[in-house]
């Protein structure tokens, strides 16, 4: 073998171990992204009461993107996690976080009331709308949203966890549903695909 062709042949596979492992890595290690499906009906209108008790609309977000959460004040990991998680996200947008409304919304109305919603919504996001309804509202924005929820009793009978789905889902500016992300999803991996979308 020449010289010129052995140089050719290190170059050929030096060139194709880079390919290999930049698809692995993207395949396997980096933070997870924006799962995009422009295609499912997600979302929809809502009418619903906010911390403070006011009255809010989906239409009241227009301009702004939206990250919805559907979760509980009572949850004891997933939810102030992923909450915690956006957050962190917003953060890292710095002032084009003013474009992101963020919100949760809970399954669990009969222990969510305005109050206990303020209360916890302070530990997160300062501009987090959190917001709670009657149990016919709260189940048709979780419709809405193809949101699965139920009650899961305690042996006693006395307090109760709420099994629930855990995804963030990003809607646009229009409110349309753009994608969500998974619950594997990192903050920085949740901000560098909002940045897409500012």
């Amino acid at each position: 073998m020449s010289p010129a062709l052995r140089r050719g042949l290190v170059a050929f596979i030096v060139v194709l171990v880079a390919l290999v492992g930049a698809i692995a890595y993207s395949e396997f290690f980096a933070p997870l992204s924006l799962t995009e499906r422009a295609d499912v009906p997600i979302g929809g209108p809502f009418t619903l009461t906010d911390q403070n008790g006011a009255i809010r609309h989906d239409s009241d977000f227009r301009g702004k993107l939206m990250l919805v959460y559907f979760g509980y004040t009572y949850c004891p990991d997933v939810c102030p996690t992923t909450l915690s998680l956006m957050t962190q996200a917003l953060n890292k947008l710095g002032p084009k976080a003013h474009d992101v409304q963020p919100i949760f919304i809970t399954v669990d109305p009969r222990r969510d009331d305005v109050a206990q919603m303020k209360l916890y919504a302070g530990n997160f996001a300062p501009d987090l709308e959190a917001l709670t309804g009657t149990p016919d509202q709260i189940a048709a924005v979780a419709r809405e949203y193809r949101v699965y929820f139920q009650e899961a009793k305690s042996a006693d009978g006395g307090s109760y966890t709420v099994d629930h789905s855990s995804i963030v889902y990003l809607m646009g500016r229009d409110g349309r549903y753009v994608g969500h992300f998974d619950p594997d999803i990192t903050a920085d991996g949740m901000a560098d695909a909002l940045r897409k979308y500012l």
